[in-house]
């Protein structure tokens, strides 16, 4: 959410922000938010020259009754009482129009970075750089989850039978690595001096709007039935929640926290749920990076974040490239993004393995996380987040990077401890 400041001030380059990401249908929402404003200042100062009279006439109400001008005091009396239904009728109008300011500023996107490439989707996002070189082998490699299943590491026919489609089961080896990965890359962000975090799973839905856009929320999240919880889709939601409200020492910015969790996902809208494959699925889990820090320090941190997903794929020996996102793939809250992309050799081109975001203050203004700074000052924080690894994705450039002409795949030097000092998974 951006500051209504912002849109007092300067409303045609929030407008012009809108047009950029192909949003036209929302310029009517910058006239909409200045009206509500100006309602609502209209509101205050109406409800607050009424509480300054009040005073005034109820001394003016004790001179009558002193001077016993009895018909004058009931006149008075009247008017106190008038401009107190007056008063409720104010503060109720002033709560409705807050509501509809409040929805209206969170459905306006954030206001976007200079130099993110202007574009209406993902087809028009930008290649940045390559990591690693992309090779393709001299043998043929198969479909992942027929890898998957000569492995004797995914049974997917059984998930349909208990849970439906978009699950499955790992199995032996296959289960191992995936926990494997996991732990790696947990130890890989302690060792870059973050702190380790285990979050809650759901989350109340005033944390999901405060995350969130309501398109994201309506295509995504999972609610409980009766009960004003949500399943987190990345534990980014519930780990920014944790700060929801709070006024942070400014001293102990930067948080670089780094946390594990399930994730659950609907996967509605364009993409979907895949017939057949792990890539697009309703449950798995995932290591995050979060960032809470001060304004100044949100872009270098930004920089850390993406890299540190490119090291760890090195690490694995998995070529990947970095991908601008453009102008109209940016959520609503995001002013930057850019995907990693691992290389698929059976495919021959790269798919999203993870996606780093500065979100600036759009989240914290929503959710209202502060610091107070050295000069005493109260200022709004900004937000980043960023996938460390998810298995099922990181799974299928795993498998495809490593798999042997005799279908076995080899495990990388960093992983084998974590695998018991296995260094090969064969076919069964």
């Amino acid at each position: 959410m951006i500051d209504i400041n912002l849109i007092r001030t300067n409303p045609e380059l929030v407008k012009e922000n809108i047009k950029k990401k192909f949003q036209d249908h929302k310029l009517p929402l910058v006239d909409k938010a200045l009206e509500l404003d100006a309602k609502r200042r209209a509101l205050i100062a109406e409800g607050d020259a009424l509480r300054s009279a009040r005073n005034t006439l109820s001394k003016k109400v004790g001179e009558y009754m002193k001077a016993g001008n009895r018909e004058e005091a009931e006149k008075v009396k009247a008017q106190v009482k008038a401009d107190a239904e007056r008063l409720v009728a104010i503060e109720k109008e002033n709560e409705e129009v807050d509501v509809a300011l409040k929805k209206t500023m969170m459905t306006i996107p954030n206001i976007i970075a200079d130099d993110v490439p202007l574009g209406k989707d993902d087809s028009e996002n930008v290649e940045l750089k390559r990591f690693g070189e992309a090779v393709v082998p001299d043998f043929e490699i198969p479909y992942h989850l027929d890898i998957l299943e000569k492995l004797d590491g995914i049974d997917v026919d059984s998930a349909r039978r208990t849970s439906g489609q978009g699950f499955y089961y790992l199995t032996g080896d296959v289960a191992r690595l995936h926990s494997a990965v996991l732990a790696y890359a947990r130890d890989f962000m302690i060792d870059k001096g973050f702190t380790y975090v285990i979050p809650p799973f759901m989350i109340h839905g005033d944390v999901v709007s405060g995350v969130m856009s309501f398109d994201e929320m309506e295509n995504m999240m999972y609610k409980i039935e009766g009960e004003d919880l949500y399943l987190i889709g990345t534990s980014e939601h519930s780990m920014i929640g944790r700060y929801m409200g709070q006024i942070i020492d400014g001293k102990k910015l930067p948080l670089a926290l780094t946390s594990y969790s399930p994730c659950f996902r609907k996967e509605k809208g364009a993409h979907g749920i895949e017939e057949r494959g792990i890539y697009r699925i309703h449950q798995f889990e995932k290591q995050e990076m979060i960032v809470v820090c001060k304004p100044e320090d949100s872009d270098a941190w930004y920089e850390k974040l993406w890299s540190y997903t490119v090291e760890l794929f090195r690490s694995m020996d998995i070529p990947v490239r970095q991908l601008g996102c453009c102008s109209g793939d940016l959520a609503d809250l995001k002013y930057k993004s850019c995907d990693v992309e691992a290389w698929s050799p059976r495919q021959k081109k790269y798919f999203e393995v993870g996606s780093c975001s500065n979100l600036t203050d759009a989240q914290a203004r929503r959710l209202s996380i502060r610091y107070k700074d050295d000069d005493g000052k109260t200022k709004l924080a900004h937000t980043l987040n960023n996938t460390v690894v998810a298995p099922p994705r990181m799974l299928i450039a795993f498998m495809e990077n490593h798999l042997q002409a005799d279908g076995s795949v080899t495990i990388p030097e960093v992983l084998q401890p974590y695998m018991g000092g296995k260094k090969v998974i064969k076919t069964v």
